[in-house]
């Protein structure tokens, strides 16, 4: 690279390559139709897919685990948190201690998966006299080992608890900052989950979603925080000079954290995605769902597992989504509940 402020540049796969202390982000996009009376695909989308397991981008959708509403049917975590940040669409939650809820556009589920959990992750088809495109970004952030046995936590961030800022540079054109995690100009996001590797701010744990106005210049300020690994995703726009490299749409681009980044956008609305963090500097081993430090670990998680199923399942199907009229929602383990 010619410019020190940039580490690397890569281009964005499926999922994301992330860095400690983060896991991995999957970004999805999915232009998905008019839904049926059942919320689900009509039966004509779903010809030749391999219902359960469809990956592939056919017709601008896929279903992922799905058999008719696509999503994440029920399956188990241990040992980290997701992230789940919506940008359109809606997302159904069920999960195996009971909780549940919808969250739609600009809202932000983050949930600590600790000890164990099974949760569902749908994306009903609410609407029938339209189309129903779903964009989120799901982030795992990694716990350290004194956290891995915490008791599952599920928080939701609404859109209204989300601040955000707005940058004018000396052309008029606007970037606006959304800040889920961390701070920014000292503005500070909502708090994250208690036992998160985010609640201590001397992690410098960021997460920001960036939207820039076409042209627009913008100045990331350098971290305060020493240590950190910071990453820009630039997953939507035509094209972005970061401090003098020109980037094409759908790269990461690690950059020095000990210095101010300049972000000259191109001619089209730019969307980023930024994480930060120390790292936690941790053995990691990974098994699908599970994230521990060792293999020995893993083996105990599946185990346990297949003896308590982390709680059951008390919901009466394994993709369950909430009834078409119900709003934005959380219902929480103790029976607490948010309407939005």
């Amino acid at each position: 690279m010619n410019s020190d402020k940039i580490i690397q540049i890569k281009p964005l796969g499926f999922p994301w390559e992330t860095e400690d202390p983060f896991l991995f982000c999957a970004h999805h996009r999915d232009e998905y139709p008019k839904g049926n009376e059942k919320m689900g695909i009509p039966t004509a989308a779903l010809k030749d897919r391999v219902l359960g397991q469809d990956f592939a981008v056919k017709d601008g959708f896929r279903m992922y685990h799905g058999t008719h509403i696509p999503g994440f049917p029920h399956h188990p975590h241990r040992g980290f948190e997701t992230i789940t940040i919506n940008k359109e669409g809606f997302v159904d939650h069920t999960d195996s201690l009971g909780a549940a809820g919808r969250f739609g556009a600009g809202d932000v589920q983050w949930m600590t998966a600790g000890k164990g959990i099974q949760h569902s992750e749908m994306f009903p088809m609410v609407y029938k006299e339209k189309e129903n495109p779903l964009e989120i970004f799901q982030i795992w952030l990694n716990l350290p080992k004194v956290s891995k046995f915490v008791d599952p936590h599920f928080k939701m961030l609404w859109k209204d608890m989300i601040p955000t800022y707005k940058e004018r540079d000396n052309n008029g054109n606007i970037t606006t900052i959304d800040i889920i995690a961390g701070s920014y100009n000292d503005i500070e996001a909502p708090t994250p989950t208690p036992n998160s590797w985010a609640s201590n701010p001397d992690n410098g744990v960021r997460v920001l979603t960036i939207k820039m106005d076409a042209n627009a210049i913008w100045k990331l300020p350098k971290s305060m925080i020493n240590g950190v690994n910071r990453t820009l995703y630039f997953y939507k726009g035509n094209s972005i000079n970061i401090d003098g490299q020109n980037v094409k749409n759908y790269h990461a681009v690690k950059v020095n954290p000990k210095e101010d980044i300049l972000l000259e956008n191109g001619t089209n609305d730019g969307y980023l995605l930024l994480l930060q963090g120390k790292p936690i500097g941790e053995p990691v081993a990974k098994y699908g769902p599970y994230v521990m430090n060792t293999q020995a670990e893993i083996i105990e998680a599946l185990n346990d597992y297949q003896k308590t199923r982390f709680g059951g399942w008390p919901w009466p199907s394994q993709e369950y989504v909430h009834d078409r009229n119900v709003g934005r929602f959380a219902l929480h383990a103790d029976g607490r509940k948010e309407t939005r």
